[in-house]
């Protein structure tokens, strides 16, 4: 029998094959005029993040002077008009973006809105179109799921993404949205945690908010503390975008991180999971500065998992999801989730087709381990919780019109979805525009799904 003779040329690795390790470490800040004289080791702290967060385009203005057109400012002056989040966001992420095309750019895309590129929102577009808010027994507390509440102690966050589902309760009141208020407040968190003991039926509570990246760091131990000494609750995540948008502070406000480990050294010791999920859309915003501090968090066996949202001009393409994937997954981020997105109002341009997600999760499933590749689910409006993207019970391209079912949270109820009008066809978009029309195709897409469910 010859032996086999092995081309030693194709065991190279490709070098595109890699990419995902190329992670930014460069002075990439200093392209933005008001930061070039800034050193690293004062730009990389949670302080000079804080100080220096923008909140009005007067700040945007002193900091990226002219390296965009004036009209570039009066566009997100606009924009900010008809957006239902107001503005914040840090310097890490402004130096992350790519001035000489901020049109283009999909950090830029996700937090400066702009009017030339905002849409007419979907007819069936609606604030708190999850309906947290009717699926709350106390304020700031959500459960709709039997084993699992979300509880809210604050309404802010380190940067105010301009497509947050929750904009009906976070940051300031803006034109479009006056917003509820989630005070954090200890007396409303026991309202809250009363109402947890009493149903022993909830085991996993999701920390969120706003952002628990702003809860002080006695109350990060206090909260959970409080949680895990529950005989009833078993697993605890605090979630937060903090470790895209502002990873500083795990390397630099020490107070903050060591109550997160105790917490979670106390679930060791109870034999109870605790885990920190964060938000990351693009491979971009996975920097040196991501890994290093997720080096340390794994130092401190700290377990944190992704949920990404899908997003027009941000992550829609199947090369840009693949390498988002295997990126999270060198910084021992777990993909978990990628969300289609939510039908809240002021971000249409953002949302893409059921079709569309689905193809690219073909391309994701099988590009790395399992256990590193992410669900891609629609969190349904009306409160059906989080479905398969696949597992709708009707789909028709024509009308995009998605039709789902959620039997174990709430039986018997059929919860529509609904693609983006202009990835539909002209006429179907003009009948979209008559009341009588929308409704006639609604209600045709229920009933045929009536079928599939009988």
């Amino acid at each position: 029998m010859e032996s086999q003779i092995i081309d030693a040329a194709a065991l190279v690795t490709p070098v595109s094959s890699l990419e995902h390790r190329a992670l930014r470490q460069d002075d990439f800040w200093t392209a933005v005029p008001g930061f070039r004289g800034v050193a690293a080791e004062e730009f990389n702290t949670h302080t000079f993040q804080a100080r220096n967060t923008v909140t009005n385009v007067r700040q945007l203005r002193d900091l990226l002077q002219n390296i965009v057109p004036e009209t570039f400012y009066t566009d997100v002056e606009q924009g900010l008009k008809r957006a239902p989040m107001a503005l914040r966001i840090s310097p890490y992420l402004l130096g992350l973006i790519n001035w000489q095309q901020p049109y283009q750019d999909p950090i830029r895309t996700q937090f400066l809105p702009v009017a030339s590129q905002q849409v007419a929102d979907h007819p069936e577009l609606r604030l708190d179109s999850l309906h947290e808010r009717k699926d709350s027994p106390v304020l700031g507390l959500t459960h709709r799921y039997s084993d699992k509440a979300l509880f809210l102690p604050l309404d802010s966050c380190p940067v105010y993404c301009r497509f947050c589902t929750r904009s009906y309760a976070i940051g300031g009141d803006t034109e479009m949205v006056e917003k509820s208020k989630l005070t954090p407040r200890i007396q409303r968190w026991e309202e809250a945690f009363a109402y947890i003991e009493s149903r022993p039926e909830l085991e996993d509570i999701v920390i969120s908010g706003g952002d628990s990246y702003n809860l002080k760091a006695e109350h990060i131990q206090l909260i959970g503390e409080r949680l895990l000494n529950m005989p009833n609750i078993r697993r605890i995540r605090y979630a937060t975008k903090g470790l895209c948008v502002l990873p500083q502070k795990i390397l630099t406000d020490t107070p903050w991180v060591d109550a997160l480990t105790r917490v979670v050294e106390l679930g060791r010791e109870l034999h109870k999971d605790v885990v920190v999920h964060t938000h990351f859309n693009h491979p971009n915003e996975i920097t040196a500065v991501t890994k290093e501090a997720m080096d340390l968090l794994t130092e401190r066996g700290i377990t944190v998992r992704c949920q990404t949202v899908l997003q027009h001009g941000v992550n829609d393409q199947p090369a840009v999801m693949q390498l988002l994937v295997r990126r999270l997954s060198y910084v021992n981020i777990h993909p978990y989730y990628v969300y289609f997105h939510d039908m809240v109002p002021g971000v249409e341009d953002l949302r893409t087709s059921l079709h569309a997600g689905l193809e690219i999760e073909k391309h994701v499933r099988g590009y790395t381990a399992g256990f590193n590749t992410p669900s891609f689910v629609v969190d349904t409006m009306g409160g059906g919780g989080k479905r398969d993207a696949h597992s709708y019970e009707y789909y028709d391209r024509t009308t995009g019109i998605a039709v789902f079912s959620s039997p174990s949270v709430k039986p018997g109820a059929l919860f529509p979805y609904f693609d983006p009008l202009r990835t539909l066809s002209a006429e179907m978009q003009q009948r979209w525009q008559s009341p009588c029309e929308s409704r006639k195709m609604i209600e045709q897409a229920l009933a045929a799904a009536r079928e599939q469910v009988r």
